[in-house]
C-alpha cells in the first residue's frame, strides 16, 4: 500500500491521501472485530438515519437540495429501502468461515479489502450512502464515499449521522467519511488511492472507475424494457408500471423505459395504462418532448431528469391534462434514430407492438443494443414458457416476472434479489458482475483446501471422450 507521502504529489492527491489515511487507520481498527460486533455497527448506522421523524426530515432535505424526484420516494428509500437492505443482510455470516463445500472439502475464509471508494449519485443520494457503508463495513472495511456535488449537503448529514452511531457504539467514526466538497478531480484521486470502487453514477464515472487501476465494481446503463404478453393479468400489470414509471418521477435508472404490448391485448392494456394517468403523446407533442429531453439530440438534459409530467410538459411547451402522471410515446424503431428507444430518466415510457413474444424477444435486443444491455428486463406473464423463453432469448442480468421494475430489481421485500442501488451488467454493460452488488463483493476470500476423502481418478478414454468423439479424431 502506498503511504501519503509517496501519493502527495498535487494538492488533491495530498488532500485525499490524509482522508484514505484516516480510513485505513479505522478499517485497521476492526480487522479483526467480531460478526456480533459489526452486525451491532450496521444496525446503529441505519437506525440513525431511518428512525421516524428524521427520515421525514431527510426526505425533504434531499428534494429541496437537488429538486430531483419528489418527498414520496425518497422517503420510501431512507425509510423503507434501507430497513429492507440490512434486514437482508443481518443474518449472513461475514466474519472467519463463511461457506463449507464438504463435497470437495474446500472451507471459504472472509477478509476485509481494506479501503471502500464509494461514488454516490445525484438520484439516489439518501439511501445509496446508508447502502454502500452497510455493505463495507459488513465485511470489515471503511468507506469514503463521494457525491455528486448536486448532493453534498445531504450526502454529508447522512454520513455525519452515521459516524456519530458508530462513536457511540464503541467502533471508529472514520468507518465512514464523507467527501464534503465533492469535484471530479477528488473523486479521481479517490478512486486510485483506495483498495475497491463502488461505482453507482453516470456512465463517464463508471467509465472513469474502471480506467482508475483501482479494481472496481462498476455498473452499465440501466433502460429496463418491459413486456406485457396476452397472459397476463392486465389489471395488476398497468398498476405495477404506473408504479415503476413514477416512481421518484424516474429517478432510477430501473424505471420502465420501454413497454412492448402483444397484439392480442395492445388495445385493452393501453387502455388501461391511460386509466392510471397515461397520457399518448401525437407527433407534436412527441417532437417537443424529445427537444427537452435531449439538448443537443444525445446528452440527456438535466432540467427535466426526475421532474413532475407537468414541469416537463411546461417546459417543453405543450399543455397536458391535470391528472397526466406519465407520458406515453408510441415508438417502433431503436437506436440513435429513434431517441426514445434509450434511457429517459424521466416519467416517458416508449411503446411498442409486438406480434408474439419471439418479436418481442428481438425489440428487447434491438433497444437494449442501443442501450441497457444486460442491466433488467421484466414480463408480466402467467406463462412459464413466455416467461423463460423471453429469459433464454435475452441479454440481460435479471428479468424480473410480474414486479414493478423499479421496486424490484435492486431486491424487495416480495421477491429473493439481494437489497443494493449497484446492479452489475455482466459483459453485456461492460461489467465485471451480473450481481446485485453487496457485501459479499466488498471482501477477499482464502479457500482452504484439504486433501478429499478419496483420491479422483481420471476414467478410461473410452469414458471420458467417448467412442463417437475417438472415432471421428482417429
Amino acid at each position: 500500500m502506498a503511504t501519503a507521502e509517496m501519493i502527495a504529489e498535487t494538492p488533491v492527491a495530498a488532500e485525499v491521501a490524509e482522508l484514505i489515511a484516516r480510513s485505513r487507520a479505522a478499517q485497521a481498527q476492526i480487522e479483526n472485530a467480531t460478526q456480533e460486533q459489526v452486525d451491532h455497527w450496521i444496525r446503529g448506522m441505519v437506525y440513525a438515519v431511518c428512525k421516524p421523524g428524521l427520515a421525514e426530515e431527510i426526505a425533504q432535505e434531499t428534494v429541496d437540495e437537488t429538486q430531483l424526484g419528489n418527498y414520496e420516494g425518497k422517503f420510501k428509500k431512507i425509510f423503507v429501502k434501507t430497513r429492507a437492505t440490512l434486514m437482508d443482510i443481518i443474518d449472513d455470516k461475514s466474519v472467519g468461515v463463511i461457506e463449507e463445500d464438504r463435497e470437495r472439502n474446500i472451507v471459504k475464509i472472509a477478509k476485509p479489502v481494506g479501503v471502500i471508494g464509494a461514488l454516490s449519485p445525484s438520484t439516489n443520494p439518501e439511501a445509496t450512502p446508508v447502502i454502500k457503508a452497510i455493505s463495507a463495513v459488513k465485511g470489515r472495511n471503511s468507506i469514503i464515499i463521494c457525491p455528486h456535488p448536486r448532493a453534498k449537503l445531504i450526502n454529508a448529514k447522512i454520513c455525519n449521522l452515521m459516524r456519530e452511531a458508530l462513536v457511540k457504539m464503541g467502533a471508529p467514526a472514520d468507518l465512514v467519511i464523507p467527501i464534503e466538497q465533492p469535484s471530479v478531480e477528488k473523486t479521481n484521486e479517490v478512486m486510485k488511492q483506495c483498495d475497491r470502487i463502488l461505482a453507482t453514477g453516470g456512465s463517464a464515472m463508471v467509465t472513469a472507475a474502471y480506467s482508475s487501476g483501482t479494481p472496481a465494481l462498476g455498473v452499465g446503463v440501466g433502460n429496463a424494457v418491459i413486456t406485457v404478453d396476452e397472459t397476463a393479468d392486465l389489471d395488476d400489470a398497468a398498476e405495477k408500471i404506473l408504479i415503476s414509471k413514477t416512481l421518484d418521477y424516474a429517478a432510477s435508472c430501473s424505471s420502465d423505459n420501454s413497454v412492448i404490448l402483444l397484439d392480442a391485448i395492445y388495445d385493452k392494456m393501453l387502455a388501461k395504462l391511460q386509466e392510471k394517468g397515461g397520457l399518448v403523446l401525437d407527433n407534436e407533442q412527441k417532437g417537443k418532448l424529445q427537444k427537452a429531453i435531449w439538448e443537443d439530440g444525445e446528452h440527456i438534459n438535466a432540467k427535466v431528469v426526475a421532474q413532475s409530467p407537468q414541469f416537463i410538459a411546461n417546459y417543453a411547451g405543450f399543455e397536458i391534462p391535470e391528472a397526466t402522471k406519465f407520458f406515453i410515446v408510441p415508438e417502433s424503431g431503436a437506436g440513435k434514430d429513434h431517441p426514445f428507444s434509450g434511457e429517459k430518466m424521466t416519467v416517458t415510457m416508449a411503446l411498442y407492438r409486438a406480434r408474439d413474444i419471439d418479436e418481442a424477444i428481438a425489440l428487447t435486443n434491438a433497444i437494449q443494443a442501443y442501450q441497457g444491455q444486460g442491466h433488467s428486463c421484466g414480463i408480466y406473464s402467467s406463462s412459464d414458457e413466455n416467461i423463460m423463453k423471453l429469459a433464454k432469448g435475452t441479454r440481460t442480468s435479471r428479468v424480473m416476472v410480474n414486479q414493478p421494475q423499479a421496486a424490484s430489481n435492486s431486491g424487495n421485500l416480495w421477491n429473493g434479489m439481494r437489497q443494493t442501488f449497484s446492479l452489475g451488467c455482466g459483459s453485456w454493460g461492460g461489467n465485471g458482475t451480473n450481481n446485485n452488488v453487496t457485501w459479499r463483493d466488498l471482501i477477499n476470500e482464502t479457500w482452504v483446501s484439504k486433501p478429499l476423502e478419496q483420491t479422483k481418478t481420471i476414467p478410461s478414454d473410452e469414458e471420458l471422450f467417448g467412442k463417437d468423439i475417438i472415432e471421428t479424431i482417429g
